[in-house]
């Protein structure tokens, strides 16, 4: 499927951006475009993978762009047969205060590459959404479930003989930009207290490839506007703290601060009026789109009991790993053990 075939990544400088590129620069495609606004990340992700990959960095074309500004996305998919829409603003606290970015980036911006998307032939986009979008309780987790709404509308309304949109929804990325655990690293190297808000909060938790092979498994099996889930693991944050603390053998004292703007005690990733239809594939669950019309007369004849007994899937009723299993778990990291290394040489 891949071969010859070129892949956009909007929002390509981020962590995700970053995973794709080292899981498929050697794979048949005969360009990856990275789309963005920051040039600086872009020149350091150029001179990064002329570096570490020479003979396959011609694959790699940068694009300097918003999703907010149409046009500009416009001459970046030009040729485009796949899109990963990654681009998005994710910090919970900033959204809070600037709710309207979030909408023009997540929301709008979202509209603006699947418009573009289907008026260029592209074949197949899959957005990346959040289990912030699940029973949303911030202005992050509102813009991303509008988001979806966008790709399942936008789904409905396109030929899915020419074009697969669908979603794909998962929880904390371990180690991506902002995410707690550099932050718990830095505090170790600063000497400084853990800082932590809530111990007894979870979180879903996976790597950087488990996202990628969603993305990927979404790429092979998800039918015109779907969600789809993978199947995680969670953690209190308490015990993430810990884990870290044994992993670098520190003795940083632990600091509870309190939630943040727009915290939540766990995370949603499928709500129980999903689950109420969802299709279990293993590792994943499909979420498929509700493709009901306007036409709501025809609906209310009959019922159904499947949301009354059906469960939402959350991160206080998943796997909940204890300490030695994160340790594992973050031990597999690569980033985990460069920073580790370097722990131990300077000590």
């Amino acid at each position: 499927m891949f071969k010859n075939k070129i892949l956009l990544i909007t929002g390509g400088t981020g962590s995700f951006g970053n995973a794709v590129l080292d899981k498929f620069l050697d794979s048949d495609l005969k360009e990856i475009r990275i789309f963005s606004r920051d040039e600086k990340k872009q020149d350091d992700m150029r001179h990064i993978y002329q570096a570490k990959f020479p003979e396959l960095s011609e694959k790699i074309k940068f694009y300097i762009g918003d999703v907010r500004d149409r046009e500009t996305i416009i001459s970046a998919m030009n040729g485009v047969d796949y899109v990963f829409h990654a681009a998005a603003l994710k910090q919970v606290p900033s959204c809070e205060f600037f709710p309207l970015e979030a909408v023009k980036t997540n929301v709008i911006g979202t509209d603006n590459v699947l418009s573009v998307a289907i008026k260029e032939g592209v074949k197949r986009v899959i957005c990346l959404s959040t289990d912030k979008a699940a029973y949303p309780v911030n202005a992050m987790g509102t813009s991303k479930a509008m988001m979806e709404k966008i790709i399942i509308a936008k789904s409905r309304n396109c030929d899915s003989n020419k074009i697969n949109i669908c979603c794909t929804r998962y929880g904390n990325v371990m180690c991506s930009r902002g995410s707690v655990i550099p932050l718990f690293i830095e505090q170790i190297k600063s000497a400084k207290p853990l800082t932590i808000t809530d111990p007894r909060m979870t979180r879903y938790i996976m790597s950087l490839e488990e996202a990628v092979d969603l993305v990927s498994f979404a790429f092979h099996n998800a039918q015109n506007g779907d969600i789809m889930i993978q199947k995680a693991p969670s953690c209190y944050i308490g015990d993430l703290a810990l884990a870290i603390k044994e992993i670098f053998d520190t003795n940083n004292p632990i600091k509870i601060i309190g939630t943040r703007h727009g915290e939540k005690q766990y995370e949603v990733l499928m709500t129980r009026e999903e689950a109420s239809k969802a299709i279990d594939k293993g590792g994943f669950y499909r979420i498929p789109a509700d493709n009901r019309d306007l036409n709501y007369d025809k609906y209310l004849v009959s019922g159904s009991q499947n949301i009354t007994v059906a469960e939402e899937y959350d991160s206080n009723n998943t796997t909940i790993l204890d300490i030695s299993e994160i340790k594992k778990k973050l031990l597999n990291l690569e980033y985990i053990k460069k920073e580790l290394s370097e722990w131990r040489e300077s000590k």
